[in-house]
This record gives structure tokens, sequence and C-alpha cells, in this order.
């Protein structure tokens, strides 16, 4: 009887831990946000010391995108963002909000980073 009781004790922990860690699991997925009028979606992303914020975005394929970063420290070598599959080099100057635009033509993750071999990255999720 004690070994039943402990089994079940130990399984209810087990059981406890499991969700109580997914349940804490902090995601910073950016929802797709409205499209604004016009039928271009914008996105705001800020470049700090955790990298580039918020990541992943959910875009949709074939909807204009216009992302606008900006970087609030010079504590990272995010200091421009390269998406090479859209043709995109842009500095990001200290404070000051840089717009990129291009349109998603196949869905599935672009990774995008910094100059440094996106040493720090963030993700576009296309669907």
């Amino acid at each position: 009887m004690i070994r039943k009781l402990m089994k079940c004790l130990v399984t209810l922990t087990i059981a406890g831990a499991a969700v109580s860690a997914s349940g804490c699991a902090k995601e910073s997925v950016a929802a797709a946000p409205e499209p604004a009028p016009g039928g271009v979606r914008k996105v705001a992303i800020q470049v700090t010391t955790k990298g580039y914020e918020p990541s992943p975005v959910t875009l949709r394929k074939g909807e204009p995108v216009e992302l606008t970063l900006t970087r609030t420290t010079d504590e990272t070598c995010a200091t421009e963002i390269v998406l090479e599959e859209h043709g995109i080099n842009a500095a990001l100057p200290l404070n000051t909000p840089v717009t990129v635009k291009f349109t998603p033509v196949k869905a599935g993750e672009l990774r995008y980073g910094c100059a440094m071999g996106k040493m720090i990255s963030g993700a576009l999720t296309v669907q």
C-alpha cells in the first residue's frame, strides 16, 4: 500500500512539474497584426540587449509589409537589418526608426539579423 501511495505521489509530482513549467514559459510570438488601410501590414520591432523583439512575427504570403525597426541600445552588434531573400540591408541608427518594405512571396520562416552572419537574429513566419 505504501508503494502504491509513493508511486502516485511521484506521478503527481512529475505531472505537476510539467504543467507548471509549461504554464511559466513565456513566448514572445507576435500575432499577425491587422493590415492597415491600403493592405500594408505594419510591424514595429525594437532592437534591445535581448535582440530583435518581438520575434517571431507572423506575416501572410503576398501581403505587403512594413517593418519599422528602432535600435534602443548601443550594447549590440545588431546595428543593421539584413534580409537577403528580399535584398534588404539597412543601417539602424540608435533611437531612430527605420522602415523597410517588402512582400513575402513564399510561406515558411525568414531569418533576418545583423551583418555579422546573423549572430543576433529574428524570425518572420510567413503563412
